[in-house]
């Protein structure tokens, strides 16, 4: 059995694993195969081309603190050592062993109202990674490391303490690797870079939430680093002019639908892997591979309107593709032009882009959509009165609950609306307080460079991105309340 995501028909599933992620629910299930020679392997079958003592630790994202053996499997398969490489170029790193790290994977409130904050999960996790390489190459093995969007995080602040280390008492390129997924510290794309604008060498935080946008992940490490990310995912390949708010709402979206597929992706969605290019004078040893999405976050949840959702999916989607794109400053792309290992904050608007031919991509975008529309409908097939009572079976019989089980689910209501309070509260706090203070020192800091034009945009931009990421999770935390106090007042009068 291999590890899946498995949203529901509501997709209100918390997302997996970073900073400002909504985790509620992980499931197992069968993922989708990849092909009859990759299997999950915890023993390397190329014996030619192994290094002997060499072992992966693979850590979960947030919520999941301890990685099930079926997650490790679905993730080795994948982008550890693939028995074959599901497209030219892709790194493997063949090892003897695989194993699971625990880390504390908090994140208030999406983890719990009584979990760890981001910061100070991240920080337990740093420490316990740490000892984990020091253990392991003392006793002369060498490692590869998977991060996944909180755990990614984890291991680039792993990476910046080393590399602030003697070089003589850094782990040599032998012996350390790393693997991120859907990484918040993506230098060209990444949340945690993109909201890094300020120049002065401090990280903006969020106080009320225990949340750091702490930048980019080193340029000048010398271990050997894949670095793969889903086009839309709204933690590793955040809008670069976020002052397009669709870009931004399909960026939310896109930690839904996107970012929690990294262990369930198919070899025909990994084969369409694309390798970014990397500035002249990189010094690293990173590589950064993009994978395009078939789908549009944004307009997802038409699909789950009986019978007309996929033709208004169709009809819309061409043409707003070409709108959240601009977000990126492409027609064609949802991902930043550029170099991928230069760190690279929001700006405000795209200048390279020729908007004649802009203006010619939506006008084709409407006609694909409307001939896609029609098609559809003319392919439409109502259902019928006998397919729409199908499966409803026999009533099922209520009891009237007795008193104590009324009591108990009044209870259970009250404790999970008030625990939204909290959060709520926070929330709001973030937006009255701390994003004023965001915009205020990006005011002044573009001001202080002679930059009307960017001390006015600027701040604007960045609280459109910030307030749409906060307004998006606070209500997916409200829509979780719903479903859970909806769920105890079905159990409480079903037999």
């Amino acid at each position: 059995m291999t590890f899946t995501f498995r949203l529901d028909t509501t997709r209100t599933l918390w997302a997996l694993g970073a900073p400002l992620a909504i985790t509620s629910a992980v499931a197992l299930g069968v993922a989708p195969a990849l092909n009859p020679g990759v299997t999950a392997a915890t023993k390397s079958v190329l014996a030619q081309t192994k290094l002997l003592d060499t072992e992966s630790w693979i850590m979960g994202g947030s919520g999941l603190p301890i990685p099930p053996q079926s997650y490790i499997d679905a993730l080795s398969a994948r982008y550890i050592n693939p028995s074959t490489p599901f497209f030219d170029g892709q790194p493997r790193f063949p090892v003897d062993a695989t194993n699971g790290l625990f880390t504390p994977e908090g994140l208030y409130p999406n983890s719990g109202v009584k979990s760890l904050e981001l910061d100070p999960s991240l920080a337990q996790g740093v420490t316990i990674l740490h000892d984990t390489i020091n253990q392991q190459i003392a006793q002369g093995n060498n490692l590869v490391v998977l991060g996944y969007s909180q755990s990614s995080t984890i291991s680039t602040m792993v990476m910046r303490d080393l590399l602030a280390l003697p070089a003589d008492q850094q782990p040599t390129a032998d012996q350390l690797s790393f693997v991120l997924l859907g990484a918040p510290n993506n230098p060209n794309g990444g949340l945690f870079e993109r909201m890094d604008v300020l120049t002065d060498g401090s990280y903006p935080t969020i106080p009320s939430l225990g949340i750091t946008f702490n930048g980019a992940i080193p340029d000048d490490a010398p271990w050997a680093t894949a670095v793969y990310t889903l086009e839309y995912d709204g933690y590793a390949d955040f809008p670069k002019y976020p002052i397009n708010f669709l870009a931004d709402l399909n960026a939310v979206l896109g930690i839904i639908y996107e970012h929690t597929i990294y262990p369930d992706l198919t070899a025909e969605q990994l084969a369409t892997a694309i390798e970014l290019p990397l500035s002249e004078d990189y010094t690293g040893n990173a590589q950064y591979f993009m994978i395009p999405s078939e789908i549009l976050p944004l307009l997802m949840p038409l699909q789950s309107i009986p019978v007309f959702g996929q033709p208004l999916y169709d009809l819309l989607e061409p043409a707003m593709r070409v709108l959240v794109n601009l977000g990126y400053g492409s027609i064609t792309d949802g991902w930043a032009s550029g170099p991928a290992d230069v760190a690279t904050p929001f700006e405000l608007f795209p200048t390279d882009l020729n908007w004649g031919e802009v203006l010619t991509a939506l006008g084709n975008g409407a006609q694909d959509g409307w001939n896609a529309f029609i098609d559809d409908l003319s392919h439409l097939s109502l259902p019928s009165a006998a397919d729409l009572l199908e499966g409803t079976g026999p009533a099922v019989e209520n009891t009237l609950p007795s008193l104590v089980d009324i009591v108990n689910a009044l209870s259970s209501i009250a404790s999970t609306a008030y625990a939204t309070l909290l959060p709520t509260a926070d929330i709001i706090n973030a937006l009255l307080t701390t994003a004023p203070a965001y915009a205020a020192s990006v005011f002044a800091q573009e001001l202080a460079q002679g930059d009307l034009v960017n001390a006015i945009g600027l701040p604007v931009a960045g609280l459109v991105g910030l307030g749409t990421l906060a307004a998006g999770f606070e209500f997916l935390a409200l829509n979780g309340a719903v479903r859970d106090i909806t769920a105890t007042i079905q159990d409480l009068f079903t037999a």
